[in-house]
């Protein structure tokens, strides 16, 4: 029989949003509930936005309904190499050869954004990498592909093996540039999840997206980003175009210490992605400050414990619990602790158990893992006895 998840309305944690929506009415000057701000008004047909500290969901709207990736396939290509560097599979200085495949499809044969790699020619994987990076370039995408393993589908099936490696569920790549591909599809909230993850793990290779520029076989060409032309703040990571679709994005940017990733799709021009853009961003950098709820290591609630020494734990968050709210006026906020009851001893301190959920409204906003504060023994014979008579009525219940 499977375990059911045991949820917890945490009163602690209510008692401290009610201080805080209290302090809003007061601003206000009223002591009604004040009703949810509207929904940020896009024309993108999908867009998921974040808080990169925090985690703190902005903005959503069919973040979850899958479009073609376009060139945005190509930040799974560089997930995937930049792991491949990180293991020492391969290295920068690492050559590979431009095959006529990529020279045809992907190089200036093919009429789409190209790095210019010469047929024949040997490319160390720094160029490479900065060849798909800044240049957007195609046939420095198929030669990494067949570099790394031997032809273009055998990598793109690695690239959606990777994807669901890190938690992209409803993303699947056909092959490594992004052009049309039936099998190809993605996320607004998928490509969040990934810009994010590069930008966490692989830190000394984000800093390409920046680049300005890039100079290969004596051409030289400026960063193919468009939002990099913004001029607000926007450090990565790159747009696409699909028939059928339209034109999407994905960004980072950051300004006073606030980070944001930002995804959009069904735009219906580039001038509709750049306002978009340039509008979604400025609100969500503008409208909203942060707020501590929890600090490290503070109780946010308990879970029961079967056959202990104690009947509860306490749960903390191995990290500070703090939210990115609208500053002028506040959703009301929940927060629910989650975990698989019953929980039996013996348990460990630090132990994963649960996620602490915060809604906005109807909206989950923000998941904290939790852990466990304290070691619980196995208890005694007549502890075990009435837990387990309780988990019995529970269950006739």
């Amino acid at each position: 029989m499977a375990e059911p998840v045991y949820e917890v309305t945490m009163r602690r944690l209510l008692l401290l949003l009610c201080v805080m929506l209290f302090a809003a009415s007061a601003t206000f000057h009223t002591t009604e509930a004040q009703e949810p701000p509207p929904a940020f008004a896009t024309k993108a047909k999908q867009v998921f936005m974040i808080e990169a500290k925090t985690g703190t969901v902005l903005l959503a709207s069919n973040e979850n309904q899958v479009f073609p990736p376009a060139s945005l396939a190509k930040l799974m290509t560089m997930e995937v190499v930049f792991s491949a560097l990180r293991r020492g599979e391969i290295s920068l200085d690492t050559t590979y050869p431009v095959s006529e495949n990529a020279w045809r499809r992907g190089g200036a044969p093919s009429g789409t954004t190209t790095m210019f790699a010469a047929l024949k020619s040997q490319v160390r994987i720094e160029d490479l990498v900065k060849g798909v990076v800044v240049q957007n370039g195609n046939d420095a995408c198929i030669v990494l592909a067949e570099g790394i393993s031997r032809t273009e589908g055998e990598f793109a099936a690695r690239m959606s093996a990777r994807a669901k490696d890190i938690g992209l569920d409803r993303s699947i790549f056909g092959n490594s540039t992004g052009l049309p591909d039936a099998e190809s599809r993605t996320t607004a909230r998928d490509l969040v999840e990934l810009a994010r993850h590069i930008y966490r793990e692989y830190p000394q290779f984000y800093p390409i997206y920046a680049q300005p520029d890039f100079q290969w076989n004596k051409i030289f060409q400026r960063n193919k980003n468009p939002l990099m032309g913004l001029n607000i703040g926007v450090d990565g990571l790159g747009a696409g175009f699909a028939e059928g679709s339209g034109y999407a994005l994905v960004a980072s940017i950051q300004r006073n210490g606030t980070r944001l990733f930002l995804a959009m799709g069904g735009l219906a021009n580039d001038k509709e992605r750049m306002d978009e853009a340039r509008k979604v961003l400025e609100w969500g950098l503008s409208a909203f400050q942060t707020k501590l709820l929890f600090k490290q290591g503070e109780v946010i609630g308990q879970a029961s414990v079967y056959g202990g020494t104690s009947r509860y734990v306490d749960l903390v968050a191995k990290e500070p619990v703090d939210i990115y709210l609208p500053a002028n006026n506040p959703d009301r906020l929940s927060g629910r602790i989650v975990y698989r009851w019953p929980l039996r001893a013996p348990v460990k301190e630090g132990q994963d158990v649960g996620v602490l959920r915060i809604s906005a409204g109807e909206r989950v906003v923000r998941e904290v893992p939790l852990v466990t504060a304290q070691p619980i023994e196995v208890g005694g014979l007549t502890s075990r006895a009435t837990d387990a008579l309780f988990e019995l009525m529970f269950f006739w219940l």
